[in-house]
């Protein structure tokens, strides 16, 4: 598999520094924001999402996870991990502005799946989402309002994001294409 491009911690870190401002002018007075990564890629940039809005609005910004395992339509391909962060909203949803948050957008599924398991939970007043990186490929009618990094990528590449929980500095991103050697 031949490594076609990665993307740098530093890059990293200045989308996240870059989609945090873009919310927060977007939110500015919204009193109800609530940030929820969805499990398992989203759980670490939606905590450092969270971390930069908060700073930048000056307020804690409510922020959980959604496990989206039993919405997934693809249990076959892809089997329920052993471990799995579980679905924690910490407000209400009623009235709430919820951005979700996940690292690849890539044919939308998860988006669907994720969206079911919120609205079993509540009805929020209204539901954004927040992408770092937006593979082009979407197959179902989702867009992402925040968006890291655009990639033009083919279907049989793999964008890898590994973000370390500890260590912002070992974040990178890959973009490999399995048909090259």
């Amino acid at each position: 598999m031949a490594l076609r491009k990665t993307i740098s911690a530093d890059s990293i870190s200045n989308a996240i520094q870059q989609l945090a401002q873009s919310i927060a002018s977007q939110h500015k007075g919204t009193e109800n924001l609530l940030l929820l990564g969805i499990a398992n890629g989203g759980l670490i940039f939606n905590e450092r999402l969270s971390q930069s809005l908060s700073t930048i609005l000056s307020r804690p910004i409510p922020h959980g996870s959604l496990d989206v395992s039993f919405y997934r339509d693809d249990h076959g391909r892809n089997p329920i991990p052993k471990e799995v962060t579980g679905t924690h909203i910490p407000t209400d949803l009623e009235a709430a502005t919820v951005i979700l948050v996940d690292d690849v957008l890539f044919s939308g599924r998860t988006i669907r799946a994720a969206l079911e398991e919120l609205f079993s939970h509540g009805r929020p007043e209204s539901v954004e989402l927040a992408i770092l990186v937006d593979r082009q490929n979407c197959r179902l009618p989702f867009a992402a309002r925040y968006i890291g990094f655009t990639e033009e990528t083919k279907p049989t590449e793999k964008v890898n994001v590994f973000l370390d929980g500890e260590n912002p500095d070992l974040d990178i991103i890959k973009i490999e294409d399995p048909s090259q050697t």
